[in-house]
């Protein structure tokens, strides 16, 4: 299921309080189901003004036939009553019966003897208050095994009167289809992503327990009067055939059109699965994905022709549909849910902070679960130094993909270039289509300065793992380091946007904004960064700097103010040492003296700059008590005599 669910907010529906009110008056099967079984002639038809006959014999064949359920109020299928039809499905009648003394205890199937209707008993366990009975032809015991919150409960199977029989759970509700006409309006994305992040986590239970969903519709999933979604049509979950490698080899360019019109369902497999639930999602996506780059980049993937191309399951889908809901979410002006999901792709940001390149701010591959030598990278500490591990993977003869990937990571970022081709080179010659290739060529290609080669790279990467946030970062620092400061800020505004928590982006937009003389922009991303946060400090130290200090023009007195609060601040937390708090009051007060100097700014003894009022000769009292503290904590006695200097030169004049 998602990590929160909107839907849940809403109110329920009206529901009826005795779901009896749903019965239908006087059932009768559908004109176009009214056809003679044996010689297909039309049956039950109303001719002139006689009205149609609910049963009677074909005009065709004499066959008789009969537009009524064939159980009634009152019949008892296994331990349950029935109180009579609902509707007529694909599958023939849904009931809607209860247990008149309702037990506890798991529910499984059996048939055999049964009630006084002839029916077979279900053993053990209730359907606890209303269910719906429904035709459920074969053996499919394995259904009353599935618990799974998106998927419709199977409680038994029972057999009567020679027909197979399912016992659901009542889910009052309509159809995914039906929901936009029910409602008289269209369905909204972050609503419809969230009933299919639960129809993926449902087919990813199914698959996990060999079984997958033959009949994947918006027909097939019901969303309830709790708003939640679930996978219906019990008739559709069928064991899943073992691999075939013939076939299996046959699939290796695009597949076939498979319409399933007149030839009943086929065989599904995951990438089928990943590419019916893109269709439906590109269906309630509307003009979305021109404004959403990762949705377009997740359909494109999902209902690639090639199954190849595709995302490999539901569960792989899901855990990139879930990243790119984030990101739709904080794009509306929504935050998006807290604590986003752990990355199972990459590390998490090493966020250097100082003057280290952009680059080295970008988390590292986890290895592939698949990988042979997985278990052992997982293991290695992380804090040993580059050098150090690039030597033990040398020495354990590093033969993997992933432990010659993170090799080459280790000598891209130790410097030896040439080592990390010849590593990545070989890797691609035997694995073309690898994007965690692709992703490290694009970090090596940031290193040695080839940015635009490095923006192909993680374009390439972005495309096949449109959901994380890796990606954006990396083509954040691409187009930084390509002079593409637009391009720049709008990947490091949208990853600051989906996971506030990930400092590093705030910094970096924060600095492609100042430097592009976005003043006010460049305040707006150092203050998403929390005081707690590690790097909280910095970022106040920052902003001070980028509204009273830094940038190609002098600031104006708005700015001066406004970076005397922030200094406040962290002078109230206690969190500068006297030498750090003297440079920045020195350069508020330098700012604000020349301003006043100038006439730039009127004196006013309310306002005040770094606690100083502005008074020229009060400024410059400030300015030299802030040049004789830094003189007094001076690296050297050359540094302390020229700030003396600066503080004799700067103070007030006086007389005596």
């Amino acid at each position: 299921m998602p990590d929160t669910d909107p839907s849940s907010d809403r109110p329920p529906a009206d529901r009826p309080a005795d779901p009896r009110s749903r019965l239908l008056a006087d059932p009768r099967l559908p004109q176009r189901l009214r056809i003679c079984t044996r010689c297909g002639d039309p049956v039950g038809r109303a001719r002139g003004e006689r009205p149609a006959l609910a049963e009677g014999y074909c005009a065709g064949c004499g066959q008789p036939y009969s537009l009524r359920p064939p159980l009634h109020a009152g019949d008892r299928i296994g331990r349950w009553e029935i109180a009579g039809a609902l509707a007529h499905g694909g599958q023939g009648w849904l009931y809607l019966a209860r247990d008149p003394a309702p037990a506890t205890g798991s529910t499984r199937s059996a048939s055999g003897a049964g009630s006084a209707s002839g029916g077979g008993a279900a053993v053990a366990g209730p359907a606890p208050g209303w269910v719906v009975v429904r035709p459920l032809p074969g053996d499919r015991e394995f259904l009353t095994e599935l618990d799974h919150p998106a998927i419709v409960r199977v409680h038994a199977l029972v057999e009567h009167r020679g027909q197979g029989y399912a016992v659901l759970d009542d889910i009052e509700g309509t159809s995914l289809r039906e929901l936009p006409r029910h409602r008289g309006a269209p369905l909204a994305l972050p609503e419809a992503i969230d009933h299919l992040l639960a129809v993926l986590a449902g087919l990813a239970y199914l698959r996990g327990r060999g079984l997958a969903h033959d009949d994947l519709t918006p027909d097939a999933v019901l969303v309830g009067r709790d708003g939640r979604a679930r996978l219906a049509r019990p008739e559709a979950i069928h064991r899943v055939d073992p691999p075939d490698p013939v076939a299996a080899a046959r699939r290796r360019g695009p597949d076939p059109a498979r319409s399933r019109a007149g030839r009943g369902p086929h065989r599904r497999d995951a990438t089928d699965e990943v590419r019916t639930v893109g269709r439906m999602l590109a269906g309630y996506a509307g003009d979305a994905p021109a404004r959403h780059e990762s949705l377009r980049r997740l359909l494109a993937k999902a209902t690639a022709d090639d199954p190849r191309r595709r995302f490999t399951g539901a569960d792989e889908l899901r855990g990139a549909l879930l990243g790119v809901r984030r990101e739709i979410a904080a794009a509306n002006g929504t935050a998006p849910p807290p604590d986003p999901p752990r990355s199972t792709l990459f590390g998490t940001d090493t966020d250097p902070g100082g003057q280290a390149a952009p680059w080295r701010l970008l988390p590292g591959l986890l290895p592939d679960p698949a990988d042979p030598a997985a278990g052992a990278l997982a293991a290695l500490p992380a804090d040993l130094p580059p050098a150090r591990l690039a030597g033990l993977l040398d020495a354990l003869g590093a033969t993997s993909p992933a432990a010659r990937l993170l090799l080459a990571d280790l000598r891209a970022r130790l410097g030896e270039h040439d080592a990390a081709r010849a590593l990545l080179d070989r890797l691609e010659a035997d694995d073309p289509r690898s994007w965690r290739v692709a992703w490290q060529r694009g970090v090596l290609q940031l290193a040695t300065g080839e940015a635009a080669a490095a923006v192909r790279s993680f374009e390439r990467v972005y495309d096949e793992v449109p959901g994380e946030i890796a990606p954006k970062l990396a083509l954040g620092c691409a187009a930084e380091a390509a002079g593409d400061a637009t391009g720049a800020a709008r990947y490091y505004q949208l990853v600051a946007d989906a996971d506030p928590g990930l400092t590093g982006a705030a910094f970096a937009l924060a600095r492609v904004r100042a430097a592009d003389g976005d003043r006010d922009g460049a305040a707006a991303a150092l203050r998403r960064v929390a005081p707690s946060s590690p790097r909280g400090v910095e970022a106040r130290v920052l902003l001070v700097r980028v509204l009273g200090t830094d940038g190609p023009a002098a600031p104006d007195l708005a700015g001066l103010t406004a970076a005397s609060a922030v200094l406040a601040e962290l002078e109230a937390d206690a969190v500068l040492d006297p030498a750090a708090r003297a440079a920045l009051a020195r350069d508020l007060l330098a700012g604000a003296l020349a301003l006043v100097t100038a006439g730039s700014a009127a004196e006013d003894p309310a306002v005040t700059v770094a606690g100083v009022p502005l008074r020229p000769a009060a400024l410059r009292g400030g300015l030299e008590r802030a040049y004789r503290t830094l003189a007094r904590h001076a690296a050297t006695p050359q540094d302390r005599h020229a700030l003396v200097d600066l503080a004799n030169g700067v103070r007030p004049r006086t007389l005596f």
